[in-house]
C-alpha cells in the first residue's frame, strides 16, 4: 500500500497529488476507525477502577464516622457544650473551659501573629536584597518545622525562666506557629495586585502609607482573610504545641 501511495504521488501534476492525498486520507481515515471504541472502553474500565478505588479508600473513613457518631450521640447536648467538667464518678458536666480557653489561646495567639505578619509580608514586598531573601527563607523552612519543636523553643524562651506554665506562652508557640504561613500568604496576596496601581497612587502624591492602606491592603484583603484563617486553623488543631507550655 505504501508503494501505491507513493506511485501516486509521482503522477501528473496537481490530479496526482491530489489523488495521493485522497488515498492517504483513506487509509488513516480506515485504521483510526476502531480506536474511538477502544479509546471509549479504556477509558470507562480506568473510570471504573478509579470508583472502586475511592470506595475502597473512603470504607474505612465513613465507618469511623459512623462509629464515633452511633457511640457519641447520646451524650450530645446543651450542657455539653455549657458546663464545666465534674469529677470523676459524678455524672453530668460538660466542655465549656476547654471552648473558652481554645479561644483565649488562640485568639492572643491571632493578636501577637497577624500584624507581625502582615508587616513582614510588607517589608517583603517594598524591600529586595538580603535582608528579605533571609526572612522569606527563614519563613519557608519554619513552614515545616513540627509543632512539637515550637513547643520546645517556647517553653525554654517563657515556661522555665518564669518557672510555671501559662496561656501566655501557649499563645506564644501557637503565634510562632501561624506566623511564617501568614507571611508567605500575605505577600502572595499583596504581589497580586498590579504594581502599576502602586504607582499610579505614588504619582498622584499620595503618601506611601495611604497608598498601602488604600491600594496594597485593600486590594489583597480576600488573599489576607484566606491566609489568616488558615493559620488560625493550623493553630487551633495543634495539641502537641501546648504539651510544653500549659497543662490541658
Amino acid at each position: 500500500m505504501s508503494t501505491v501511495l507513493i506511485g501516486d504521488n509521482g503522477g501528473d501534476g496537481g490530479a496526482g497529488t491530489g489523488e495521493g492525498t485522497a488515498r492517504r486520507r483513506e487509509v488513516i481515515r480506515a485504521r483510526s476507525a476502531p480506536s474511538p471504541g477502544r479509546r471509549q472502553l479504556t477509558g470507562r474500565l480506568a473510570a471504573g477502577f478509579c470508583l472502586v478505588a475511592v470506595d475502597i479508600s473512603l470504607a474505612p473513613l465513613v465507618g469511623l464516622v459512623a462509629y464515633a457518631t452511633w457511640r457519641g450521640i447520646h451524650a450530645l447536648s446543651f450542657d455539653l457544650f455549657t458546663k464545666v467538667p465534674t469529677p470523676a464518678g459524678i455524672p453530668g458536666g460538660g466542655i465549656s473551659n476547654a471552648i473558652v480557653g481554645r479561644l483565649m489561646i488562640v485568639g492572643l495567639a491571632a493578636v501577637m501573629a497577624v500584624p507581625v505578619g502582615i508587616a513582614g509580608a510588607l517589608f517583603l514586598l517594598e524591600r529586595r536584597g538580603r535582608i528579605a531573601g533571609t526572612i522569606r527563607f527563614t519563613a519557608d523552612v519554619l513552614t515545616g518545622v513540627p509543632a512539637i519543636a515550637i513547643g520546645i523553643f517556647a517553653y525554654a524562651v517563657l515556661v522555665e525562666p518564669l518557672a510555671h506554665f501559662s496561656a501566655l506562652a501557649g499563645s506564644f508557640a501557637l503565634a510562632g506557629l501561624m506566623l511564617p504561613v501568614i507571611i508567605r500568604s500575605s505577600e502572595s496576596a499583596m504581589r497580586a495586585v498590579p504594581r502599576t496601581e502602586r504607582a499610579a497612587g505614588l504619582a498622584l502624591g499620595v503618601r506611601r502609607g495611604r497608598v498601602v492602606r488604600s491600594i496594597v491592603l485593600g486590594g489583597a484583603r480576600a488573599g489576607l482573610v484566606t491566609g489568616n484563617l488558615l493559620a488560625v486553623a493550623r493553630a487551633v488543631g495543634e495539641t502537641a504545641t501546648l504539651l510544653f507550655t500549659r497543662y490541658c
